[in-house]
């Protein structure tokens, strides 16, 4: 089994919800959108947030302000408004320091999911990032897994692992893909889902099972 570890972004090495808020908070104030847009926005980038969302905006609300430069406001607010918890990048560092090759496959537009692990520090720790962006297709899709593992310098078929807390996204394309997985509970598991190889609360117990089977 090769040491490779496959991550998801938002949701296991970040926390989006609370991102979301704020930088939707200030992209509101700063363009004087009305109450109605911003309960618009709430609803539509609830679970992920593309370019093509502003330009709806734009045009469902007739705002002025251009698309683009609506949503490049917004990924700069979300860059500076993510976080990631210190013990996880952490325990990234450890899981380098033990000779595991590193990777993020997430879902959404490679700008803004880049600048997010640019503005955590993720970006210093990770050997390659694959975003649905990238390619136009999602999780649990394998070609966005092998796309990760090219960026990454290494071949899908020799193994590794997938870390995420969606249960068809992250742990059935990580099956497709031949991975191992370990899951961060939290979501409704659906019906006819192979089981995880490991089930935790936290993305720091999945990298100690990692940790673990180094040694």
């Amino acid at each position: 089994m090769a040491r490779l570890a496959f991550f998801d972004l938002d949701g296991t090495l970040v926390d989006r919800k609370s991102a979301l808020s704020d930088a939707l908070t200030r992209l509101c104030r700063s363009r004087a959108l009305s109450p109605d847009a911003e309960r618009w926005l709430r609803t539509e980038l609830v679970d992920r947030a593309t370019a093509g969302d502003f330009a709806r905006l734009r045009e469902s609300f007739g705002l002025e302000v251009l698309a683009a430069d609506l949503w490049q406001e917004y990924v700069d607010l979300m860059a500076a408004a993510v976080t990631c918890r210190p013990e996880v990048l952490e325990d990234l560092a450890r899981l380098r320091a033990a000779d595991w090759t590193i990777g993020v496959i997430t879902n959404g537009a490679g700008d803004i999911q880049r600048a997010k692990l640019a503005g955590t520090g993720l970006a210093d720790l990770v050997d390659g990032v694959a975003a649905s962006g990238d390619l136009e297709v999602c999780k649990p899709d394998r070609r966005l897994f092998e796309l990760g593992a090219a960026r990454c310098g290494v071949n899908l078929a020799d193994g590794g692992w997938m870390v995420g807390d969606n249960p068809t996204g992250d742990i059935g394309g990580g099956q497709r893909a031949g991975l191992r997985t370990i899951w961060l509970r939290g979501r409704p598991w659906p019906d006819g889902l192979p089981a995880a190889h490991h089930v935790v609360d936290d993305v720091t117990d999945a990298i100690t099972i990692l940790l673990t089977e180094t040694e």
